[in-house]
């Protein structure tokens, strides 16, 4: 009977997935069977030290494998938050992770009919306090790492993000802002982890809070600087093919208002799956220094120009090369180009993003779009 009354929680869960937000708070043990209903919820707050969740404890691994792992490396919060990613929030204690929760829902609809709680509109600067600050944030060369935290706080109200997943797949950063007092969801490459790369946990992390946010009227914002998706044997067979393909189907399914900026690099199938025009986003911008191509510049010109570059004396190889890349970043990649061809609404100064996101965001309060009818679609999972 008590499988039984499993079951029935884990039907309940799913049944209310996409109608009301569900949160789990993780305060003590978690085992067996009692997992799958945190797994169906929407968020799984733990608690260090105290919380811990796995199928099997470390009793029966031993016997069965003959593995020697305690309960918290096998299942507590920062093995969940940081390693499986089954965890998205991580508290010091109960009375945090409590509060944790209380900022949380400040974000979220009750239910999928209603709109996220705004707040009374205000012009609150973001925590630079000087939208200027952002035309330095990008820096002039374009393999030097910078934080894309610092620009989503110059741009959010008060310069506050309340990150998800704030430990696994650091190289993509999501969490709650608001914009003119309105919640939005935040979805952005981090240069400063893996240069921004997407790859498979990136891509999981990335589709399940974009459709979390579709689901409850959230709108969503994309910071984009992305070189690709990760190179490597270990992606391949791993799937990345199709988990990358979870993070496109996300973007193209949402029909919340979508919103994307390019801070800098947006090449190959990355520039497609991170929120393009190409998949219904209202509105693209790119900053001056962005570049948009199938390949960097340094790449392309590996393949194209090789043969050239090889000729030439071994001397001028390295002048001859940067000046090929200096051209084809001229030439091929510059934003000016796609926005010539739609596919960038506006090239815009770094300093105007906040007004721009506002502009746009007030102009789609009244966005009604639907996907075709049917049951459901088939994400590939």
């Amino acid at each position: 009977m008590s499988l039984a009354g499993y079951a029935e929680i884990f039907l309940r869960n799913t049944l209310a997935s996409g109608v009301i937000p569900q949160i789990s708070a993780i305060l003590g043990p978690c085992a067996g069977g009692a997992v799958y209903s945190p797994a169906i919820t929407d968020f799984i707050f733990m608690t260090e030290n105290t919380s811990y969740m796995f199928v099997t404890g470390p009793d029966v691994i031993k016997t069965v494998t003959h593995e020697e792992v305690s309960k918290q490396e096998l299942g507590g919060a920062m093995t969940h938050n940081a390693t499986s990613g089954v965890a998205h929030f991580a508290a010091r204690d109960d009375a945090e992770c409590l509060a944790m929760i209380r900022e949380l829902l400040s974000f979220l609809p009750s239910n999928n009919l209603e709109d996220p709680p705004r707040r009374s509109s205000c012009e609150s600067p973001g925590a630079l306090g000087n939208a200027a600050e952002l035309d330095r944030i990008v820096p002039d060369d374009p393999r030097m790492p910078y934080d894309m935290k610092d620009v989503i706080q110059a741009v959010a109200d008060d310069g506050y993000l309340f990150e998800v997943h704030e430990h696994f797949a650091k190289n993509l950063v999501v969490g709650f802002a608001r914009l003119d007092g309105r919640p939005v969801g935040i979805v952005a490459n981090q240069p400063a982890v893996l240069s921004g790369v997407l790859d498979i946990d990136a891509s999981l992390k990335g589709a399940r809070f974009v459709r979390f946010c579709d689901a409850f009227n959230i709108p969503l914002i994309t910071f984009e600087d992305v070189p690709g998706f990760l190179p490597g044997t270990q992606q391949e067979y791993g799937g990345i093919i199709k988990h990358g393909a979870k993070l496109l189907y996300a973007f193209a399914e949402a029909t919340v208002p979508k919103l994307t900026v390019i801070t800098r690099k947006a090449y190959g199938g990355a520039y497609c799956v991170m929120a393009s025009k190409h998949i219904r986003t209202d509105a693209n911008f790119a900053w001056p220094g962005a570049e948009i191509a199938v390949m960097g510049a340094e790449g392309a010109v590996n393949i194209v120009y090789k043969s050239e570059i090889d000729r030439a004396p071994e001397a001028d190889r390295p002048r001859l090369r940067e000046q090929k890349i200096a051209e084809f970043r001229a030439r091929f990649a510059n934003p000016y180009i796609a926005a010539e061809r739609g596919y960038i609404d506006a090239v815009i100064e770094p300093r105007e993003t906040r007004d721009r996101l506002i502009a746009a965001l007030r102009s789609l309060e009244n966005k009604r779009a639907t996907n075709p009818r049917k049951k459901h679609g088939n994400i590939p999972l």
